[in-house]
């Protein structure tokens, strides 16, 4: 017995993404924001997840605008920071974690809280004007946003992505995201509900960084 199969890996894409305009509602995106939906789609591999995305009106421009402009790209694990694809990075842009950082764990037992919450406390020197992109833990975006809301001299970035994945405040700290991101100074998207991860995250930061949906 022989498997015959798509070995064209752009020809994979192609047929993918087609196959998701077709069976995919993506008539509350503009087209840049379709663009970023099909992606996320795609890393899911359930074309339902489009009723769940929400990002705000100015999204794609911000994110894409810190990119070119050489801004980093700041995540809450390194499974984030390693599905980034590199040469799809418009400036050569950092991605930067610091989770794995010697002072995170007495950081976070200080403040009685995750890791991933506590590493967040490390951005303030690189975090103004970048793209935050939170995949794993709704611990650190719910930190981000009180940290962002509490204090008018912390350095807001031009986008978050808040997509952590969960059974335990993944939804409810989706939500908060989507309701005071605007107040907190900041462009978002978002995938409501439980699902989420690190695979949507990077297909997002993925498609953010340049419009060429297949990259030869």
């Amino acid at each position: 017995m022989r498997f015959h199969y798509e070995t064209d890996g752009n020809e994979i894409y192609r047929r993918s993404f087609a196959m998701i305009r077709e069976e995919s509602d993506l008539s509350a995106f503009t087209p840049d924001q379709a663009q970023i939906a099909v992606r996320m789609i795609h890393a899911a591999g359930q074309t339902d997840l489009a009723k769940d995305i929400e990002c705000s009106a100015n999204l794609v421009e911000a994110a894409r605008g810190a990119l070119q402009a050489g801004k980093p790209i700041l995540t809450d694990v390194n499974m984030v920071r390693s599905g980034v694809t590199r040469k799809r990075l418009p400036a050569h842009n950092e991605v930067l974690c610091y989770l794995g950082e010697p002072q995170v764990a007495e950081l976070a037992a200080t403040l009685g809280t995750t890791r991933t919450a506590a590493a967040v406390e490390l951005w303030r020197p690189v975090v103004e004007g970048s793209v935050v992109a939170i995949g794993n833990a709704p611990t650190a975006l719910f930190h981000l946003l009180n940290v962002l809301l509490a204090d008018p001299t912390y350095p807001r970035p031009a986008a978050i992505l808040g997509i952590p994945v969960g059974f335990i405040g993944a939804a409810e700290s989706k939500e908060a995201l989507a309701k005071v991101a605007h107040e907190a100074g900041t462009e978002f998207l978002t995938v409501h509900g439980r699902r989420g991860g690190s695979a949507i995250t990077c297909a997002a930061i993925n498609a953010l960084a340049t419009a060429q949906e297949i990259l030869p």
